[in-house]
């Protein structure tokens, strides 16, 4: 399911207009974003939790060529499945 398909569902199930629907999904997913720029971490009861993990920067080789080359420093996100989702998912 992409962003679109849950737009669709979202206005279906709701019986929202897509516009509303749109804003509602729209909205959700910049919280999200905004909270883990934050460093903050978004847990979704049941589902799961996202958090931002940072990785220090080191020297790593070009498998192709072997050259040295730095790889620098960087923030991912990272999502843990909730007990719910697995269980879920384990049926």
């Amino acid at each position: 399911m992409n962003k679109s398909e849950l737009i669709k569902n979202l206005a279906e199930e709701t019986n929202l207009p897509m516009e509303d629907a749109a804003l509602v999904v729209n909205t959700f997913v910049d919280c999200m974003k905004d909270s883990l720029l934050a460093g903050e971490r978004v847990e979704i009861r049941g589902f799961g939790s996202f958090k931002i993990k940072e990785y220090e920067g080191y020297a790593g080789r070009n498998p192709k060529t072997g050259d040295s080359v730095v790889v620098r420093p960087k923030v991912l996100p990272f999502f843990r499945a909730g007990k719910e989702l697995k269980e879920y998912l384990n049926q």
